[in-house]
């Protein structure tokens, strides 16, 4: 294990913070410089933007760069966006104006720009980022390497990703409950570290990338961001005998196959063959975990032909189970072998329809079907080692294919609160759990489905608000248990009083319902009470 050990001009990082601070470099700015040129446009600059289109947003900024009239605060950030949103080139002396603490020549070397003739050309990605967790709102900068939208073909097999979609569903979904040491695994540009920082008195992260490390540091750096060490180093392998309360990982989980030709991407392809990587991370955190630690990860994993022992979601908690750890794990999607080399050879910046594509696309499935598998799942994994002694006792998969519920301020609340309530029912057998109090959650509604004419209902579902959005098929006997739950009286008294009400046996209908009942408070549709 080595520690990347390049200089970085701290005083030029400093003198960019501020700069950027100054000219409202910030999620909040670059909205309302959209909103500043959207009167009678068709199209959202900021919306073209997300969707991989710049032409609407260099309209607003051509606008405002020949209005010499226009507020010189407003000129500023428009050139910032220019060269470091849409990865343009810019007039070296606009960007000396807009960032006059740094000047040219500390941009150049940090790494931003390089000059070409009278301009500069971005060889960086630098674009605000905002969050709401636990302590507040916060606002970072965050620094990558330039996307597709500003190289105009693929990626570079080293490229530094920046923020993505899986960066903010990690980060929305890492507890929040403070610990002493958290790891990052790949960490990257280094966003699950900045975010473990906030909850954590020290974080290690770690990356197979120098390149990334660099980027990393520079972010910690630039967004006052202390109390993290950057290690260099594969896997787990950059904690030496170490073990930390807390692991974080988005992990280049994504399945390439092993094949000349097909680009290897240190920022999501891990190096081995199918879903070995995830195996790796998962099976690893056994020996790295404190008693009582928590893993998160984001993963893939496959599903081999039909006839396999295992399909996919059992395969990756049989990893689990097997290394002597808890788990929950959430499958998020599904998609078939066609579908998934898809979206992986688009993300590389390859076109469809191109010879390119199609050689690539082949390959992905050579891969698929002389490995014999039918699908690859995406989810969430929690995994928890045992208290020292202690059995393992949480082992829940679920497969949650539709929508979230209400996600705001990110699914880490609801991931504390039903882990804290499956382990509260998992200490309780059917006789100690019928002396519990629970309360439908607030976001739980009841949905009933009638034939035309009839008295009774066909379906009764349970709808979850918020968290993972759980629709759960409810008999007659559980929604009116839900229905009756507000706290005030034990779960065997309610029970009781509807097995009477509909005319069954108590014992028997309690039998039917305390499983179920377990899975509604370890999924958060019904809270516990305390006493």
């Amino acid at each position: 294990m080595t520690t990347p050990d390049e200089p970085l001009d701290l005083a030029a990082v400093d003198a960019l913070a501020a700069d950027l601070g100054d000219a409202g470099f910030t999620v909040e700015g670059v909205e309302a410089l959209w909103e500043s040129g959207t009167a009678g446009a068709a199209t959202h600059p900021g919306a073209a933007l997300r969707r991989g289109h710049r032409v609407p947003a260099l309209r607003v900024l051509d606008a405002i760069g020949a209005d010499h009239a226009d507020h010189a605060d407003r000129r500023r950030l428009a050139v910032l966006v220019r060269a470091f949103v849409l990865g343009m080139p810019v007039a070296s002396a606009d960007l000396a104006a807009a960032l006059p603490r740094t000047g040219i020549e500390r941009a150049v070397r940090l790494g931003l720009v390089r000059a070409s003739a009278d301009r500069l050309v971005p060889t960086a990605d630098l674009r605000p980022y905002a969050f709401t967790d636990r302590l507040g709102t916060g606002n970072w900068w965050i620094a990558s390497d330039p996307g597709e939208l500003a190289t105009g073909g693929p990626l570079p097999e080293r490229y530094v990703l920046g923020v993505g979609g899986a960066s903010t569903t990690l980060s929305g979904l890492m507890l929040q409950r403070p610990v002493g040491t958290s790891f990052d695994l790949g960490t990257g540009c280094g966003i699950q570290a900045m975010h473990a920082a906030r909850f954590s008195d020290r974080v290690i992260a770690s990356d197979i990338s120098e390149r990334a490390l660099r980027y990393a540091r520079l972010n910690a750096r630039l967004n006052a961001v202390d109390g993290i060490e950057f290690r260099l180093g594969s896997l787990y392998e950059p904690l030496g005998a170490d073990r930390v309360d807390r692991i974080v990982s988005n992990p280049p989980f994504v399945i390439t196959p092993r094949a000349h030709g097909v680009p290897e991407y240190e920022y999501r392809d891990g190096g081995m063959v199918g879903d070995g990587i995830v195996e790796a991370v998962v099976r690893g955190a056994a020996e790295r975990l404190a008693a009582g630690g928590i893993a998160q990860l984001l993963g893939n994993w496959e599903y081999r032909r039909a006839g396999a022992p295992l399909d996919g979601l059992e395969r990756i908690a049989d990893w689990a189970s097997r290394a002597g750890l808890e788990y929950w794990i959430v499958e998020r999607e599904r998609q078939d072998p066609g579908e998934y080399a898809e979206t992986w050879i688009r993300d590389g910046g390859t076109r469809p329809g191109t010879p390119a594509f199609e050689a690539l696309h082949s390959a992905w499935l050579d891969d698929f079907a002389d490995r014999g598998v039918d699908a690859v799942g995406f989810g969430y994994v929690l995994l928890r080692r045992p208290a020292d002694g202690a059995a393992p006792s949480l082992a829940r998969t679920e497969r949650l294919h539709g929508p979230l519920g209400d996600t705001t301020g990110g699914l880490a609340a609801h991931l504390e609160a039903c882990l804290a309530a499956s382990d509260l029912v998992a200490a309780l057998d059917d006789d100690e759990l019928r002396d519990l109090r629970v309360a439908v959650a607030e976001d739980v509604t009841e949905e009933r489905h009638h034939w035309p004419g009839a008295e009774a209902p066909t379906v009764i579902l349970l709808r979850q608000g918020g968290g993972f959005g759980r629709v759960v098929d409810a008999g007659t006997g559980l929604a009116a248990l839900v229905g009756a739950a507000d706290g005030d009286l034990p779960l065997g008294v309610l029970v009781d009083a509807i097995a009477h009400l509909l005319e069954v046996d108590a014992g028997d209908l309690w039998t039917e319902l305390a499983a179920a009942t377990r899975e509604l408070v370890a999924g958060g549709l019904l809270r516990p009470v305390a006493d």
